[in-house]
């Protein structure tokens, strides 16, 4: 696939959900995922952006909006909030990816069936 820097855990994932998937629905997928996806390292960057002063940038970033207004309003609730997304990191951004995958997977599924 074209999908660069995946963890294990990720590519198992999306082996599974694509797994029945034609050659159309996998370039829709990968299409779709990777506008989509997130990095781990990326979202690091982000989240240590909230010791700068500026909390929340990560949660924006994922589509977390209501969390983002309270880090943003909290200062990432006094940093503790900031530090408990950087030890959770790759957890985060996994089950981000995780459900951003099914969405793809759905939404090319259904485009091919348009067709």
């Amino acid at each position: 696939m074209e999908l660069p820097n995946l963890n294990a855990q990720e590519v198992l994932y999306i082996q599974e959900v694509t797994r029945d998937m034609t050659d159309s629905e996998l370039r829709n997928f990968v299409s779709m995922y990777r506008g989509k996806r997130r990095d781990p390292k990326i979202m690091m960057l982000l989240t240590l952006v909230g010791f700068l002063g500026v909390a929340g940038v990560q949660r924006f970033v994922k589509n977390d909006i209501l969390w983002g207004i309270l880090y943003f309003a909290t200062g990432g609730f006094c940093l503790i909030g900031t530090v408990i997304d950087l030890i959770n990191n790759e957890k985060h951004t996994l089950e981000y990816n995780k459900r951003q995958a099914f969405e793809a997977s759905n939404t090319a599924l259904a485009i091919s069936t348009d067709y």
